[in-house]
């Protein structure tokens, strides 16, 4: 593993972790809002000894990578970013996107005049989503603002936020997503500025939102799959049978024991449908 920055604009950097040979062909890696890129489990080392680079992207506002002064974290800047870390790249890569790295997959692809990767696999989102899991999700993001008194405090928090996960044992994991601050606390390493754009977004501008991701998934040319996780509270069945019904181009897979973070949840079985799914289309 090797780690990288992508200068997006004077002074401003996406930061990634790299896997496996810069020749083959490159996997971006997006998360999920309030991850980082350490969410993705083995997948990305996984794909990288199956012959694919990959790249694990931290969004702007999260983890290493540069926050925005200014609270610039619409679906276009997140979009942006990625583009121009394409271009860095020099290739189309596919693209795995978990919830909001997946609408900025869906967006950058879908609303560019030429196609900029080479495959979309969506993770646990939709153009559409249900609005009690997105509130669930904010819910989340919003507590322990004043962050934890230790790693252990914080893995409670997430052990409750997702009861159907065994617990781990080792927290190392869990710890890069945290950091320790001068008064001697862990906080999680986003910027709030983002969640409170996010949460001001109101019904009718959703609405515009939706029909928006909709028209942007028409108009995917690129193989596309969706990775929905069978307990999710944010892509139901019956989003999930709306957006098949509407966009039937794209392919499905449903990780039954999985809930929202599906490569948390079920890392080996995402992985194998990622993988099944870039050996054929990719």
């Amino acid at each position: 593993m090797q780690t990288t920055k992508f200068e997006i604009y004077p002074n401003f950097f996406i930061v990634a972790d790299t896997f496996g040979n810069p020749d083959d062909k490159p996997v971006v890696f997006l998360h999920g809002g309030g991850q980082t890129r350490h969410s993705w489990g083995d997948s990305a080392k996984t794909l990288a000894l199956n012959g694919y680079y990959s790249i694990v992207l931290d969004a702007r506002g999260h983890g290493d990578s540069s926050w925005s002064e200014t609270g610039n974290y619409n679906i276009e800047d997140l979009g942006n970013d990625l583009k121009e870390v394409i271009k860095q790249i020099g290739k189309k890569p596919a693209l795995v996107g978990a919830s909001v790295g997946g609408l900025t997959s869906l967006i950058a692809e879908g609303e560019s005049e030429i196609s900029i990767s080479s495959a979309i696999i969506l993770v646990d989102i939709a153009p559409k989503a249900e609005q009690k899991g997105i509130e669930r999700i904010f819910a989340f993001m919003s507590s322990n603002k004043h962050g934890f008194a230790s790693i252990e405090e914080a893995a409670e928090s997430v052990s409750a936020y997702l009861p159907n996960r065994t617990k781990p044992k080792d927290h190392s994991r869990l710890e890069k997503n945290l950091r320790l601050r001068a008064d001697g606390r862990y906080y999680w390493h986003w910027d709030m500025k983002m969640l409170e754009l996010w949460k001001s977004i109101t019904p009718d501008q959703q609405i515009i939102n939706d029909a928006r991701m909709y028209q942007a998934a028409k108009n995917l040319k690129v193989p596309t799959m969706i990775v929905r996780g069978g307990m999710s509270d944010v892509v139901s069945e019956k989003i999930m049978a709306e957006f098949l019904d509407e966009v039937p181009h794209v392919r499905s897979v449903n990780v039954s024991d999985a809930g929202h973070m599906v490569a948390g949840d079920s890392n080996h079985a995402f992985t194998n449908a990622v993988l099944d799914f870039l050996k054929e289309v990719y």
